[in-house]
């Protein structure tokens, strides 16, 4: 019998939010290629782009959904603040070690944003 592995689901990350939508936002990639659910990004001018090291960054936010294909601007959703997160479904950068992590959820704590593990 084949083994089936099952992608991760939008926003299946979130293990609580705050009421109505507080917790979220909009916000745009200019190429969506390859974002996966529960991928760590920042903001960058008026886009938001994938984080690629654990260095402070203005904007930390994680993105809620999955896309695919590079081509023009999407509007996409964000969980933005006040929120907590099992940090094992996240999706972090190439090579991230357990250091770049915690570095990581230290920011996102800056948003009120805990990762849980």
């Amino acid at each position: 019998m084949p083994v089936l592995n099952e992608t991760r689901h939008p926003a299946e990350f979130i293990l609580s939010e705050a009421n109505g939508e507080r917790s979220r936002g909009s916000g745009i990639f200019l190429d969506p290629a390859n974002f996966a659910a529960g991928q760590i990004v920042k903001k960058s001018g008026a886009n938001y782009v994938a984080i690629t090291d654990a260095t402070a960054a203005d904007g930390i936010a994680i993105y809620g959904g999955t896309t695919t294909g590079a081509g023009s601007s999407v509007s996409v959703a964000l969980l933005l603040r006040d929120a907590e997160v099992n940090g094992n479904c996240l999706t972090y950068f190439a090579g991230a070690t357990q250091a770049n992590k915690d570095a990581l959820a230290a920011l996102l704590a800056a948003n009120h944003i805990i990762v849980r593990n």
